[in-house]
């Protein structure tokens, strides 16, 4: 069975349903990006740390996603889980929306259909090889939420902060599962 890539998830939503958004329930303001993604320091792995339940990832632990730089500058995406104890792999890509930030990406699993993926909060600006070291990913709906880092856990107080500012923003963060990350 392939791993429908917790990123692709918020794709549903760019078709169209008939509940309202969380961001429509909840009268909330709309959802804002970091001012700036560098994306040669957003390149790379990503370990999930937490996210909102999806049915697709049921089962899933270990799971991470692996972004490179195309030739035609969209953005190659691997997204990986251990499930049932055999790795899933799913391919996609992603496409900045928003070069004046480039906090604004979309993601495709499925032809044509695209999904948004925008980046809600970085860290790690202190780091020696450059990249960042952690993210958190939303839809503007606020239905769809990834913390992601660059190792397998994230400091206690590191995500506790990211919890609050989450609250702050209108996120339901209750519904956050954290994943099961095993050592390398």
């Amino acid at each position: 069975m392939r791993l429908l890539p917790f990123f692709a998830v918020a794709l549903f939503t760019a078709v169209g349903c008939a509940t309202p958004t969380t961001t429509e329930r909840l009268a909330l303001p709309e959802l804002q990006t970091v001012e700036r993604v560098e994306l040669d320091r957003y390149l790379g792995t990503w370990f999930e740390i937490a996210s909102f339940p999806q049915d697709v990832q049921a089962g899933c632990t270990n799971t991470n996603a692996t972004y490179s730089l195309r030739d035609d500058g969209e953005i190659d995406v691997l997204n990986r889980c251990t499930k049932e104890g055999k790795e899933d792999i799913a391919n996609g890509r992603a496409r900045v929306v928003d070069t004046r930030t480039n906090a604004k990406l979309e993601v495709s699993f499925f032809g044509p259909f695209w999904g948004d993926y925008w980046v809600i909060e970085l860290g790690g600006d202190d780091n020696d090889d450059g990249a960042y070291d952690y993210a958190v990913v939303g839809h503007p709906s606020r239905d769809y939420l990834w913390i992601l880092s660059r190792e397998r856990t994230v400091e206690a107080g590191v995500y506790a902060g990211i919890i609050e500012r989450l609250k702050a923003r209108g996120y339901e963060t209750e519904r956050l599962n954290e994943t099961a990350q095993a050592a390398p």
